[in-house]
């Protein structure tokens, strides 16, 4: 009788243990919430979405080929609903073609590359607690552009080249974490020395695999891939790349209390129950991921991930609940602006890495001059 009723037992003892785990979880959740309360009204929040739906829709009129309000309403209604007339139509055929086989994967791996840049330069400033870190600090750039480069100057297939930027970022991230294992004194500075060092070396083999490129046609194809582009995006590229996008934005929104905790300092997060060392993990493989990924598909697009974040914090405050998914809005829309810039201002499509630039310059100034005076 004594054993019949020792597996039930143990099963209820194992859920209220369960149970009160989950209890004490949401405790210190919302004590991280209520340490960074800030009231974002909901007027706010709806001019956020309003203002990216807005950009959005804007973007497909925009082009070397433009389409007006009426031919985009008519070329949507057509392309789902009277796809037959679109068929026999010629000129019907060519908006549909424009809006959905050109610009609509365009504008979804824009939106998809600047909130992956925002969002995790976002993670990055609140885990290093610092204003100036940007997705780059670890070296995932400069691994990635190494990666592609190298892709480009032994005549690889087109598909090798994102992969290879993918490959190259990912490993270029391993070996600073790898460094920073080596040294235990400080965990963050070891983290950014580690950076450091594999950034400077994956530079150098860049330039290295410049030297070494024909100069008459992979030196130009690499320097222009460099630069940051989206003219050859197409819907094979959205469907590779969307399910990580969304597998990055999961994790670091799963991890957005532990970065408000973190903000505190180690020593107040692990008197709060939160293991650093996994939470600094999870925040760096997801935000490497979302770094490698942009620049896989679109090449070196700077700043992003040092500017938007600050502005999402100036709309909502420092609360990663509110900061992560504003990031991701603000970082969506404020890239999709500049690819509509890039494609328009001059009769040449300017690599959008040197908008980004020019745009984040002022940008940057402003930040240092707040840093000056305090950051929170």
């Amino acid at each position: 009788m004594t054993q019949r009723y020792t597996m039930p037992i143990a099963k209820t003892n194992c859920f209220r243990d369960f149970q009160a785990s989950q209890n004490i979880s949401s405790d210190r959740q919302f004590l991280a919430d209520q340490a960074f309360k800030h009231h974002v009204p909901l007027l706010v929040k709806l001019s956020l979405l309003g203002a990216l739906i807005l950009i959005f829709l804007v973007s497909f009129a925009l082009g070397r080929y433009p389409v007006n309000p009426v031919e985009l309403v008519m070329g949507i209604f057509n392309h789902f609903l009277e796809p037959a007339f679109v068929a026999d139509n010629l000129e019907a055929a060519k908006i549909d073609r424009v809006i959905f086989n050109i610009r609509l994967p365009r504008i979804l791996c824009v939106m998809l590359v600047g909130a992956g840049l925002a969002v995790a330069g976002s993670a990055y400033q609140g885990m290093f607690r610092n204003p100036l870190v940007s997705p780059d600090l670890l070296g995932a750039s400069a691994g990635a552009s190494l990666g592609a480069c190298l892709a480009l100057l032994v005549g690889a297939p087109s598909w090798m080249v994102p992969a290879g930027a993918f490959t190259g970022g990912i490993l270029a991230v391993t070996l600073a974490v790898w460094f920073g294992r080596m040294v235990r004194h400080d965990p963050t500075l070891s983290l950014v020395l580690g950076g450091i060092l594999v950034s400077t070396l994956f530079q150098a083999g860049m330039s290295l695999v410049k030297y070494m490129a024909d100069a008459t046609e992979k030196l130009p194809a690499i320097t222009f891939w460099l630069m940051g582009s989206f003219s050859s995006i197409n819907d094979r590229d959205f469907l590779a790349v969307v399910i990580p996008f969304i597998c990055g934005f999961v994790i670091l929104m799963l991890q957005s209390w532990k970065l408000n905790v973190l903000s505190f300092g180690d020593e107040e997060a692990r008197s709060l129950g939160v293991n650093t060392r996994q939470t600094r993990l999870l925040t760096i493989s997801a935000a490497t991921l979302l770094t490698a990924l942009s620049v896989a598909i679109a090449g070196v697009v700077g700043w992003i991930g040092l500017v938007v974040p600050h502005l999402a914090r100036a709309i909502v405050g420092p609360n990663y609940h509110l900061l992560l998914p504003t990031a991701i809005l603000t970082g969506a829309g404020f890239l999709l602006i500049v690819d509509d810039l890039a494609r328009l201002l001059t009769t040449v499509e300017i690599p959008i890495g040197i908008l980004t630039a020019i745009l984040g310059v002022p940008f940057f100034i402003v930040i240092f001059r707040r840093n000056m005076k305090g950051w929170g």
